[in-house]
């Protein structure tokens, strides 16, 4: 559904929502307390709920695409935070797993974000907050990935 209302105030959500998203992301990555990148934080965030998966299932979850997760992957097994193993069953295909120094990483995270998210949502009431995740994901089903990506 559109919002055609006559009266519907122009709010500037394209600029608003790229200035938010570059300024929380300029502020994590700020913080003294941050051993990961905010896009490594969501790769052991995936990891925390399954280890183990495809470098592909990550990819997707994330929302990047082969050469994107395959340069994250990179990174993170380079900061001794995951590690990448070939799969059993086919051998073109790797799974990543969390290792010691991930697991520690990834509960520095998950409080990370718990205090940011607090920031993001003070002021709002439950229902508002409903509202903008509802506004946020609805974006994943209008704008969907290109397969090719």
């Amino acid at each position: 559904m559109r919002n055609k209302e006559a009266g519907a105030r122009h709010h500037r959500l394209i600029y608003l929502l790229s200035v938010a998203q570059r300024r929380l992301q300029r502020w994590m990555a700020a913080q003294p307390s941050s051993e990961v990148t905010p896009a490594q934080a969501g790769l052991l965030f995936i990891l925390g709920k399954q280890d183990g998966v495809l470098m592909g299932e990550a990819g997707a979850a994330l929302d990047l695409g082969p050469a994107g997760i395959s340069g994250l992957v990179d990174r993170t097994t380079a900061a001794k935070l995951i590690e990448r193993r070939a799969d059993r069953e086919d051998g073109r295909a790797w799974r990543v797993w969390l290792t010691p120094k991930g697991r520690t990483a990834l509960a520095q995270a998950k409080a990370s974000a718990a205090e940011v998210n607090a920031a993001l949502t003070e002021g709002f009431t439950a229902a508002e907050i409903d509202i903008v995740a509802r506004w946020l994901t609805s974006i994943q089903d209008k704008f969907p990935r290109e397969p090719n990506e």
